[in-house]
């Protein structure tokens, strides 16, 4: 399974989840199946542009005509779409968990809703399923394909799954104590669950925006960074060079490297052919070829170029 088409599989999954959560929120007049479905659609559109970010960089990365022309218009790539997708989605999830927060707090302070469970746990059951079917194909396929889209997409049905289930035992709570001395407690289960997921969910997507951001300001990752200098600095020893520059990012699933090398004035001339076997071979140290590592390395006996 490719990376676009399991991304347009979960977004057919999540129409179908939002769809079924907005009829089912209508009937049951809960606020907290409300969320879930707005939650839902929000996942919906964040995995379609997902989707498009994913298809333009695969075709900039690949032979072809319609690479060829972005790759024309786009000279440095598209993999910076990538973080600022993520970016997007993150700021989206804060707002509506917080909106989610405030609408649960209001609705306690009006005296709660009047909830009907039975449809609101079929709705919460169904849905449990479906996201754990999701979580379980996305996990296997973000390893294999090890893309971040997928992996972001994950996240957004993690969080789902979390809000979904929280929902699923406090109406089954409800549920069972409707006709019971405790019954004064159900017009607050759907408005306080909601709130305490709402908490619960509101660090991952400040998290997934922390993340998105240091890409998009291309903030060095230090692993990557420690293994240029590595392979660096050992060519520098092997190849009797003065010093080098190394520049470092990572935007989305791109590894940006430019790499300069100091060689002593007068260093013997060389055909291209050996500096270019040289480039191979610090490459291949770098790490194997991939369509989506921007690698420059140049060679210069005056420091201002590599500054």
């Amino acid at each position: 399974m490719t990376e676009q088409r399991y991304l347009s599989l979960s977004l057919t999954a999540t129409l179908l989840l939002s769809g079924f959560g907005v009829t089912m929120g209508l009937v049951s007049g809960s606020i907290a199946i409300a969320f879930d479905a707005v939650y839902a659609l929000i996942d919906a559109a964040m995995t379609l542009l997902a989707l498009i970010v994913s298809r333009l960089i695969h075709q900039t990365t690949r032979p072809g005509a319609a690479g060829e022309r972005l790759v024309k218009r786009f000279n440095m790539g598209l993999w910076h779409l990538e973080p600022l997708v993520v970016a997007l989605n993150g700021c989206l999830l804060m707002a509506i968990t917080l909106y989610g927060f405030v609408n649960a707090v209001t609705s306690v302070a009006a005296g709660g809703t009047d909830t009907d469970f039975g449809p609101a746990l079929i709705y919460t059951g169904g849905a449990v399923m479906l996201c754990a079917t999701v979580l379980f194909a996305g996990r296997h396929q973000a390893n294999r394909l090890d893309s971040d889209l997928i992996r972001l997409d994950i996240k957004g049905w993690t969080m789902s799954g979390i809000i979904t289930s929280a929902l699923f035992v406090a109406f089954l709570i409800g549920f069972l104590l409707d006709g019971t001395a405790h019954a004064w407690i159900l017009p607050y289960v759907d408005p306080v669950v909601l709130a305490v997921v709402s908490l619960a969910v509101a660090p991952r997507p400040v998290r997934i925006v922390y993340q998105a951001f240091r890409e998009v300001l291309m903030v060095t990752p230090p692993e990557l960074r420690q293994l240029v200098d590595r392979v660096a600095t050992e060519t520098v020893a092997k190849q009797g060079f003065l010093d080098y520059r190394a520049y470092v990012a990572e935007v989305g699933r791109a590894e940006q490297i430019d790499l300069y090398f100091i060689v002593p004035p007068g260093h013997p001339a060389q055909p291209i052919e050996d500096w270019d076997e040289l480039r191979d071979e610090i490459g291949e140290a770098i790490g194997a070829e991939d369509p989506n590592r921007w690698l420059t390395i140049t060679f210069t006996a005056d420091p201002e170029w590599a500054e």
